[in-house]
């Protein structure tokens, strides 16, 4: 640009000044009616997380490699334990079944979680089962031991997920869903205790509830399905040490309380 460039543009500023004084504002127009929702693709809709959970082959190899070694250890564990005296604690959600449809569901809506959908989804009781448990439960009950499912889903939720369970072949000796929060405690002291068929809302899979019983290993996909664990243990590793050999986690990138955590 030459050097003479601004004060041409400031002598023209008059005259533009000029020819917007002298035409008239437009009239407001009405807000535009918004456009209707349109619904994205699945390819556009599920994330990342949910396309490796669904479609990857590392994340079943995860699932029956975890199974395989529980199966292992678990064989170790309860050598010459007297059957009905020890259980085994497991998750149901991405630890037993896959609820992965749902969130494809819902991303395809354009929705994010929430309670009526998720109860919904529910009560269709079409989660499948994940590669290895249907094999998992049935050794852990062949070896003498009582098989629980400590679910966080609701009470009200209990008996669609017990008829899911069982639509997938998953043999179970008691289901327990969760009460007022979402704590495990309350629920592995009662079968610690022999109480656990006073749980409210608890389904049994056989004709009677299972007396007082040792648990000697936990499944599941989120650090809360372990005793004494929560996201805080990232930083004391120490408490690692059960993981592998009372302890199993399994990959779940789509939810869990990890989501809470401080992004880094």
């Amino acid at each position: 640009m030459s050097r003479t460039a601004p004060r041409l543009a400031i002598a023209l500023i008059p005259l533009l000044l000029a020819g917007c004084a002298s035409t008239p504002a437009p009239a407001p127009t009405a807000a535009p009616e918004p456009a209707e929702r349109q619904l994205l693709p699945v390819e556009e809709a599920i994330d990342h997380a949910t396309h490796w959970a669904r479609n990857s082959a590392e994340h079943d190899a995860l699932y029956a490699q975890t199974y395989r070694l529980a199966t292992a250890r678990l064989e170790e564990l309860v050598a010459g334990r007297a059957p009905g005296t020890w259980a085994v604690s497991a998750d149901a959600d991405e630890t037993l079944v896959d609820n992965s449809l749902y969130q494809v569901e819902i991303a395809q809506r354009g929705e994010t979680y929430g309670s009526e959908s998720w109860a919904a989804w529910v009560a269709r009781a079409e989660a499948t089962a994940l590669p290895g448990s249907v094999a998992f439960a049935r050794k852990v009950r062949e070896l003498g031991g009582v098989f629980a499912v400590v679910t966080n889903r609701k009470l009200g939720e209990c008996d669609a997920t017990a008829d899911n369970l069982r639509a997938v072949n998953i043999e179970f000796d008691i289901l327990m869903c969760r009460g007022d929060d979402g704590e495990k405690e309350s629920r592995w002291n009662a079968l610690k205790a022999g109480t656990a068929g006073q749980w409210p809302g608890m389904l049994l899979g056989g004709e009677s509830a299972p007396g007082a019983v040792e648990i000697v290993l936990w499944v599941g996909d989120n650090i809360g399905d372990f005793p004494d664990l929560d996201q805080e243990v990232r930083f004391e590793k120490g408490k690692l040490k059960e993981f592998g050999d009372r302890f199993f986690v399994l990959p779940n990138p789509m939810y869990g309380s990890w989501d809470e955590n401080p992004r880094k």
